[in-house]
């Protein structure tokens, strides 16, 4: 288990962890960007408030994302079936 220094919002923090030093560098600097945009929306936003708001924005991008991946699934797995249906055609 290694350990990266990472900087949010100008502060330091250490994090530990199995992944990458690269891979927790990108997700510290996509947290960062999130309050980054945060905070300019509303500059006088207090941290707590702005660490809410930063994590339901990115735990909406995720629900988007699963939701599209559900759909993109169900979607292959209709065409596949239908493939199947073809393909028995010429069986």
């Amino acid at each position: 288990m290694g350990s990266i220094e990472v900087h949010i919002l100008g502060q330091k923090y250490v994090i530990k962890g199995d992944a990458a030093p690269e891979y927790i560098q990108q997700i510290a600097d996509f947290v960062d960007g999130k309050l980054q945009e945060v905070y300019a929306t509303s500059p006088d936003i207090t941290p707590l408030k702005a660490a809410i708001l930063a994590a339901l924005n990115i735990a909406d991008e995720l629900h988007r994302i699963k939701n599209e991946y559900n759909s993109i699934s169900q979607s292959i797995k209709h065409i596949e079936n239908k493939a199947d249906s073809i393909i028995k055609l010429f069986d």
